[in-house]
């Protein structure tokens, strides 16, 4: 990688735009980059960084890339930072530019626009840059893939950070690893050791799982066997867990089985024992049952015996039963006159109750009279309710006389309020239909000006696009006078070539024996050969087309541009040359004037209608009085006739109503006696009816008891029973007789007789007996079956063990075989005797190159006395692999790195980032690193030490590298011609440039 050209705009410190050509600089192989502290110096690094990898280095690079914009810059210039490199052997021009805040281009404020980037090629072929990416991530992964490095690593080592390098000889072998790892990309050793512990660890936990599982089938094993089988004392992962759990389980598994055989013999002799005491227990049962038969038989004679009176009275109650039922249709023919009778004389008490005390001894006859006599006075007073109604009319009438009296007086008021107001409100409506007819003549006017002011706005408008168009036409007309040009020398061209070559191509037609059209021999000893770039006639006329198509092309743009000159001129001839945005002023300002004066014409019209309106009902407020002032003079004379026929009536109506409050009322009064005294009448009649209905039901009775032979009707009554009584007696007589008949039958049964002569049947203790035998079968039995549920269970257990071991086999295997791979990668294996990491030790190989690499510049420098080894030895109780020692050549001892002194440990880190930059650049894939950049760190040298120092780097032009030695070290000033200086100042930093001339005198070219 080899820089060219470096161009800062706006960046950090540099405020105006700052050049470096690295190319005059790299001239020299050394050159110096120098200036005050806080000029600018690391700025022109982090510019080559950023241009790279689109960030700076370290803690520098914050937020979104804001602050890398100088505070010096002008408010609408933009950052900017250009690097054009040779890498891999294309030559790139990186621009990338960070996100800032502008001005806004209207109002007031700021706006963020978003970062940008492009690459371009340079195309040594064409002689012209092309372009490649104008994305972000693109352009990173194409500089990273091309440099084979990182930003870290980049900074590393091409920006070769002295401080860092000190650290790293003086650190442990913790820091060591950590910066080795990020340069040489470590990271997937990392990853190897994290997935062997992962895998050791997933394995580990499926053996426990699956171990946990065997012990936990052991365990069930264990309670299901008992005391025939004892569980192993192992945890899970544990070797020779497996075997033991077998073994375990065949033993329990042989005990069970010797067990489950004796069981079986207790069974079957238990099985016969409970037959026979169930046979015994039969036997008992049956005599028992017989015993208790005969006894419970005489029980129930002795029963029947002492209730045989009870018998025969119910009997004599069943016979009167029968009889009295003969006198039945009589008592309930005397109820049901009774029931009449009571009923007839309640309604006529209650109907008597609603009539007036003269009434309280009338009978049926006399009632119904007094109903007619009041029938009769109600008919008279039909007169008295006509002239009632008559009454209540006039009432109504004089009620709407007086409404309509008070309408008319509220018209007569309301209309002379408003006739009062007339005379305003019609000169009101005649000045705004005035003002209306003024403002439609203005609107008039106005609209006679619109029109032209729009067209000239329209040519306006017109004008400006023309003007714009007339740009693009010219233009296109001169790039198709250009091609028509081209077209036509490239025709030309080719119509020349064919003419030196034309005689290729009559050879072309020759043939023996015919004459040539040029010689006219017929022999044609060498004729002509077309070369390889001839020229033949379908191509000049190709050309030939393609010429005059330009030409074609060229004159229909030279068309268009003449016909948009001449609308242009149209246009302005029209618009003149007032300014768009004035004429589109005017227009507006035409266009609103012509709004306001259409809407106050428009109120011209509303205003007539308005004034038409209110005449009419001036009109209508005028007759209404009028009218209303008759209707009140004619309503006198009418007030005055209802007057004089309401007394009238009045006192009629006193006369015939009475002691009533109205006519209708004491109509209503005799309505209602009427009814009662009818309703009195006949509820009379109908009760003297049913008295006598009873008094016959009585006689009836009388008789009929007589002849059933009982002394009253009360007698027979008491004698008779209702269905339920008859029912529940005869059930009784039929159940002794039923009884008396079953206890018969049982005493005289053979076998219940023979029975009750024995002795009394022990049924409880062969109960006992039976219960005793059954119970040691299902104790017997419970054992056979738990005996064999222990077998097959043990059975199943065991063959999941099994099957359980056989499935951990191949883990256990896996699990060995990954444990022993993680112990040696992580280094805390007895087989790993230096206790090194997997990456600690790939770190190692690394170290032990860049130590060797840069033992060659360090012996150099220190004229042979140091040299940088690699050592594995453990510090303390850490682990070993990654320690770095200096060998002193003057005692041939070595020691620790961190004893060196500072100018020592300058030139020994120096030859150490050297010697990294080397190692990383052929682990990139042997990209070369043509330029090189050394940040400080000079000024702890003496005079012989920084002249080996200088030898060194002068040496780096061996392999045609430069390098950037970035110091304040005044010396170096007057050993280095080539210098890049950083001036500060109030309105930013700048570059100044000397560049390298082979006389040994300083050059000059200030930028």
């Amino acid at each position: 990688m080899r820089l060219h050209r470096l161009d800062l705009t706006a960046f950090g410190p540099f405020g105006d735009p700052q050049s470096v050509d690295f190319d005059e600089l790299s001239t020299a192989g050394i050159f110096l980059l120098h200036g005050p502290t806080g000029a600018g110096k690391t700025s022109v690094l982090d510019a080559v960084c950023y241009a790279l990898y689109g960030s700076v280095p370290g803690a520098r690079q914050s937020g979104q890339g804001l602050t890398l914009r100088s505070d010096h810059a002008a408010p609408g210039t933009r950052t900017e930072v250009t690097l054009e490199l040779t890498v891999a052997g294309r030559r790139l021009e990186v621009t990338r530019q960070p996100p800032w805040e502008r001005p806004k281009k209207r109002g007031t404020g700021t706006t963020v626009e978003k970062a940008q980037s492009w690459l371009r090629e340079h195309d040594a072929v064409a002689g012209a840059w092309k372009d490649l990416s104008r994305s972000h991530q693109e352009i990173g992964e194409e500089i990273t893939q091309l440099l084979g490095m990182s930003r870290e690593q980049f900074c590393q080592v091409v920006l070769l950070p002295q401080g860092d390098f000190a650290r790293f000889l003086r650190a442990d072998a913790e820091a060591r690893g950590r910066l080795l790892g990020r340069l040489f990309d470590t990271r997937r050793f990392a990853e190897v050791e994290k997935r062997l512990v992962e895998r050791r660890r997933a394995t580990e936990a499926r053996v426990r799982e699956g171990d946990s599982a065997l012990l936990a089938d052991a365990h069930r094993m264990q309670q299901v066997a008992g005391d025939a089988m004892e569980l192993p004392e192992f945890a899970p992962g544990d070797p020779g867990l497996a075997e033991a759990v077998l073994a375990a389980a065949a033993v329990a598994r042989s005990t069970s089985r010797e067990l489950l055989t004796t069981v079986h013999c207790g069974r079957l002799a238990a099985e016969s024992a409970q037959a026979a005491a169930e046979r015994a227990l039969e036997d008992v049962r049956e005599r028992a049952r017989l015993q208790r038969r005969f006894a419970d038989a005489r029980e129930r004679a002795a029963v029947l015996e002492e209730r045989a009176g009870e018998h025969r009275d119910a009997q004599a109650r069943m016979e009167r039963a029968r009889k009295a039922e003969s006198v039945a249709p009589a008592l309930e023919l005397r109820e049901a006159a009774d029931t009449e009778h009571t009923r007839a004389s309640a309604r006529a008490a209650r109907a008597r109750d609603l009539l007036p005390r003269r009434f309280a001894d009338a009978g049926a006859a006399g009632l119904a009279a007094a109903a007619r006599r009041t029938a009769e006075e109600l008919g008279g007073l039909e007169s008295a309710r006509r002239g009632e109604r008559r009454l209540a009319g006039l009432v109504a009438e004089r009620a709407d006389l007086d409404r309509r009296e008070r309408d008319d007086e509220d018209v007569l008021t309301e209309t002379e309020a408003w006739l009062a107001d007339w005379d305003a409100v019609r000169a009101g409506l005649q000045a705004r239909i005035e003002a209306a007819q003024e403002a439609a003549a203005r609107a008039e006017q106005l609209d006679g000006r619109r029109e032209p002011l729009q067209r000239r706005l329209k040519a306006a408008r017109l004008r400006d696009e023309l003007a714009r168009d007339l740009e693009a036409a010219q233009r296109k007309a001169l790039a198709s006078g250009e091609q028509a040009l081209t077209a036509r020398a490239q025709w030309l061209d080719l119509r020349e070539q064919r003419l030196n070559g034309i005689a290729a191509e009559l050879a072309a037609t020759l043939a023996d024996g015919t004459p040539c059209a040029v010689c006219g021999a017929t022999e044609h000893p060498a004729p002509a050969r077309k070369d390889a770039g001839h020229v033949d006639r379908e191509a000049e006329e190709r050309a030939l087309t393609a010429s005059r198509r330009a030409e074609e092309r060229h004159a229909q743009d030279e068309r268009e541009l003449g016909l948009v000159r001449e609308t242009l001129a149209a246009a302005t001839a029209e618009a003149g040359d007032t300014p768009t945005d004035r004429l589109a002023a005017e227009a507006q300002e035409g266009e609103e004037g012509y709004a306001r004066a259409r809407r106050e014409a428009s109120a011209l019209h509303p205003a007539r209608e308005e004034l038409r309106q209110a005449e009419q009902e001036h009109e209508r407020r005028t007759a209404a009085q009028r009218e209303a002032a008759v209707r009140t003079a004619s309503r006198v004379g009418h007030r005055e006739r209802l007057e004089r026929e309401r007394v009238a009536l009045e006192e009629e109506l006193t006369q015939a109503r009475g002691s009533a409050e109205s006519v209708a009322a004491r109509a209503a009064e005799l309505e209602g006696l009427a009814a009662r005294l009818t309703d009195a009448a006949d509820t009379a009649r109908v009760a003297e009816g049913s008295a006598e209905r009873l008094k016959a039901a009585d006689g009836r009775l009388d008789e009929a008891a007589f002849r059933a032979g009982f002394d009253t009707p009360r007698a027979a009554a008491d004698a008779l029973l209702d269905d339920t009584a008859h029912r529940e007696l005869q059930r009784r007589l039929d159940a002794r007789q039923s009884e008396e008949a079953a206890v018969r039958s049982v005493l005289a049964e053979a076998d219940t007789v023979a029975a009750a002569r024995q002795r009394p049947a022990d049924l409880a203790a062969a109960e006992q007996s039976a219960a005793a035998a059954a119970e040691r079968l299902r104790t017997a039995a419970s054992a056979q079956d738990a005996a064999a549920r222990r077998c097959a269970e043990l059975d199943q257990l065991s063959a999941r063990a099994s099957d359980g071991v056989r499935r951990l086999g191949p883990l256990r295997e896996e699990y060995d075989r990954v444990a022993r791979l993680a112990g040696l990668t992580a280094g805390t294996s007895a087989d790993n005797e230096r206790k090194m990491r997997l990456e600690a030790y790939v770190l190692a190989a690394r170290l032990e190159q860049v130590a060797a690499a840069a033992t060659v510049r360090l012996q150099r420098m220190s004229s042979g006395r140091y040299t940088l080894v690699h050592s594995d030895d453990r510090a303390g109780r850490g682990r070993s692999g990654l320690g770095l020692h200096v060998v002193d050549a003057w005692t041939g001892r070595e020691r620790d790195t961190a004893t060196l002194s500072g100018g020592e440990t300058f030139f020994a880190s120096l030859a150490l980032a050297l010697g990294l930059a080397d190692v990383v650049t052929d682990e990139a894939g042997g990209v070369r690193l043509d330029t090189l950049f050394i940040d400080e760190g000079f000024g702890s040298l003496d005079d012989q030490t920084l002249d080996e120092v200088l030898d060194v780097l002068d040496s780096l032009r061996e392999r045609d590298r430069s390098v950037g030695i970035v110091s304040h070290v005044a010396d170096l000033r007057r050993r280095i011609h080539a210098q890049l200086e950083v001036v500060k100042g109030r309105s930013g930093s700048l570059v100044r440039q000397r560049g390298y001339r082979p006389s040994g005198r300083l050059g000059s070219g200030d930028e």
